[in-house]
């Protein structure tokens, strides 16, 4: 499915629950709405990723506080890349 951008739960240390979402295709990074130390609910929009002429909305899908945005305006991901870490 074109679009979709996975997530994946791990513990990590200082960290009790910690949701990290990865891109899983390649993709431009067009626009980063979001900033490190945000309070976000499931469903905003953390980045917006362009490719093959689509904007692809990245969403937080758990409440919590973003701890670390890994991407920049510009950047290109490659499946698998970190883009952001909620906890």
């Amino acid at each position: 499915m074109i679009g979709y951008i996975g997530r994946h739960v791990a513990k990590r240390e200082g960290l009790d629950m910690a949701e990290e979402i990865r891109a899983e295709m390649v993709a431009n990074v067009w626009k980063v709405v979001a900033t490190a130390g945000d309070t976000v609910a499931e469903g905003d929009t953390l980045v917006i990723l362009e490719s093959m002429k689509m904007e692809i909305p990245v969403v937080a899908e758990s409440d919590g506080v973003l701890q670390q945005l890994a991407v920049h305006e510009g950047d290109v991901v490659q499946d698998g890349d970190l883009i952001a870490v909620i906890a």
